[in-house]
């Protein structure tokens, strides 16, 4: 297994993650410098579900020209403090899309696709909602 990424101390609680692409983010456990790592690991499943969504629905021919997840979770209180429950809410907006094809994206997402929910579900009960926004687009 290669070691691609790296995360250095800057000081604090504070750190500077590097990716093997290249790509580099700050984390504070503080809040101070950047997210908390456990906010991230949160918008990465968001990310990750919401990449599936759009790519899953583009395929399905759906006119989609926007499209964001809300997410929130509720951790233990003991330690390890792991999410152990996530709440997820999609919002797609486009013209004339079905919502039997979102419901469907957001099951594939959720239940094939996206590698973090997957990773979460390990620990975390998921509930998921959506709504669809009619997008005004010139015919």
């Amino acid at each position: 297994m290669e070691r691609e990424h790296i995360v250095k101390w800057a000081g604090g609680l504070g750190f500077v993650g590097s990716s093997g692409s290249g790509h580099s983010i700050v984390m504070d456990s503080d809040k101070q410098l950047g997210m908390s790592p456990m906010e991230m690991l949160l918008l990465a499943t968001a990310c990750c579900a919401a990449v599936d969504l759009v790519m899953i629905l583009k395929k399905g021919r759906q006119q989609v020209v926007d499209a964001h997840v809300e997410i929130g979770g509720q951790r233990r209180e003991e330690m390890p403090r792991y999410y152990e429950a996530v709440d997820m809410h999609f919002v797609v907006k486009g013209r004339g899309v079905e919502p039997a094809r979102v419901e469907r994206a957001i099951d594939l997402a959720m239940e094939k696709y996206c590698s973090a929910s997957a990773q979460l579900k390990a620990l975390a009960a998921f509930t998921t909602s959506y709504e669809i926004i009619e997008a005004d687009l010139p015919e």
